[in-house]
């Protein structure tokens, strides 16, 4: 168990506690490998389903858009009632709700039974993933923490980059029914690993309240911001966010209040690294999440590749980014993670930049070059910005905390596909991206770059400002 643990494992796993810890970080690794692959498998798999089900494009969209929200909106209220009710507990509970709800979806005969499905996956997720980063965090004492962060975080991208080969494949031989197949045995062998080998709890604010009306208000206050953001450019999505941030700062009123908040703002008060290294995970999102997307119009439209062949130069991103997560995490151990992770944005910085000057006549060894060199930046930073934030909290907060992380990547991704939307609303307008509009797609393409180069540069002093974390 680490320093200022949260719970008490059982008396067998402290008789050999690396045993204990090394099943427990593959236990939760495995689970967060299993989601993202599934997850960004899926995506590949959107057309034969809108076939299947005769689904419009907008429609389609929120076979993705429901997950994604409704895991943002309850990563918070799971990461408290995971301090309250126990990491494990809350963990298991999520990964049943996930595979439950894939058996459902395999057997599902509309678009809104499947849309109904992922919005509840989401909230599994929201179990899972939240809690896996503070499980981890409570297990390992603080010196190996980055380490294995790192391997956790490496699973994300390992999962986000098989994902896609592997819904092809499944999609194209076995149906796209067979991506929920698959997360059933694969749930079975995590939920009976949890039940098995990862004994005890980790509960360190257990019999304390749940703030049922702050869960409310935050629940329909990110609802209404994260809507706002997917219909921009229109006058709808501006007034929706206006009105969700004005729920967010009752929202914030009332956590100051309250005993027992879902969100205790102690944490953000005079914490440095907290704040900062928050703050600087939110613009990273924001900065580099649409790149796969505006890069896989440029090369299927622009350089006139096949989807398949796009896949195979994108993958060269998170390729990179699972390979070197655990080797940026050790790093943090020993070296502070302000340096590791402002040193992995600068990276970043440096390949958005070149972006910006995207040209038709762009050779695609450069383009899969600078996909490593981001890459490489985003595995520097993501690993030890993790690391300080988890060590910036007390055991008492890991979930709090962890969720805090998970709900700043969706308004970041948001964020970013929102800036994306309005530059190529106004640059190039509602049509499809040919050969007649490619010089505006190319213009809109270089100012949404150098608005997320902007953003990244942000993301550096963010990170620059956290301080020291040990």
């Amino acid at each position: 168990m680490s320093n200022g643990s949260t719970g008490n494992p059982d008396p067998a796993a402290a008789a050999d506690p690396a045993k204990f810890k090394t099943i427990t970080l593959v236990t939760s690794s495995l689970a967060v490998v299993f989601m993202t692959l599934m997850s960004s498998g899926l995506n590949v798999a959107l057309p034969s389903i809108g076939k299947e089900f005769g689904t419009d494009a907008v429609l389609l969209s929120w076979m993705v858009t429901a997950f994604v929200l409704t895991a943002g909106v309850f990563s918070v209220p799971f990461g408290r009632i995971a301090d309250i009710a126990g990491l494990k507990r809350i963990f298991l509970y999520g990964m049943i709700l996930f595979t439950l709800t894939s058996v459902v979806a395999f057997f599902s005969n509309s678009s809104l039974m499947l849309i109904i499905c992922r919005a509840v996956q989401g909230l599994g997720a929201a179990m899972v993933t939240v809690n896996s980063v503070a499980l981890v965090t409570a297990i390992y004492p603080q010196k190996e923490r980055g380490r294995v962060l790192g391997i956790n975080i490496a699973c994300v991208y390992a999962g986000s980059s098989m994902g896609p080969f592997v819904g092809g494949i499944l999609t194209q031989h076995f149906g796209w029914r067979s991506i929920f197949a698959i997360n059933v045995p694969v749930g079975l062998a995590v939920i009976g690993l949890i039940l098995w080998k990862v004994k005890g709890e980790w509960a360190a604010c257990k019999g304390e309240k749940f703030d049922y009306t702050g869960s409310l208000v935050f629940g329909v206050a990110f609802t209404l911001v994260m809507l706002g953001f997917s219909l921009l450019p229109e006058i709808l999505g501006a007034v929706l966010i206006a009105v969700g941030l004005a729920a967010l700062y009752i929202f914030l009123k009332w956590e100051g209040k309250i005993t027992y908040p879902v969100l205790n703002l102690s944490i953000f008060q005079g914490n440095r690294p907290f704040v900062f290294s928050n703050l600087a995970a939110l613009i990273s999102y924001a900065a580099i999440f649409s790149v796969s997307f505006l890069l896989s119009l440029y090369l299927q439209e622009i350089k006139l590749l096949t989807p398949e062949q796009a896949g195979l130069v994108l993958v060269s991103q998170p390729i990179l980014q699972a390979a070197l997560s655990p080797f940026s995490g050790r790093l943090s151990d020993k070296i502070e993670p302000r340096i590791v992770a402002s040193a992995g944005m600068g990276l970043v910085l440096i390949g958005l930049l070149f972006f910006s000057f995207l040209s038709e006549s762009t050779p695609l060894p450069l383009i899969v070059l600078i996909l490593m060199v981001l890459g490489t930046g985003f595995a520097l930073f993501s690993s030890p910005n993790t690391n300080a934030v988890m060590s910036s909290v007390a055991p008492r907060y890991f979930g709090v905390a962890s969720a805090v992380m998970a709900t700043g990547r969706s308004v970041g991704q948001m964020l970013s596909m929102g800036v994306t939307i309005i530059v190529m609303a106004l640059i190039v307008g509602r049509v499809a991206i040919n050969a007649a509009n490619s010089e505006a797609f190319l213009q809109g393409t270089h100012i949404a770059f150098g608005v997320f180069a902007g953003l990244c540069l942000l993301a550096i002093l963010a990170s620059l400002s956290r301080g020291k974390v040990r």
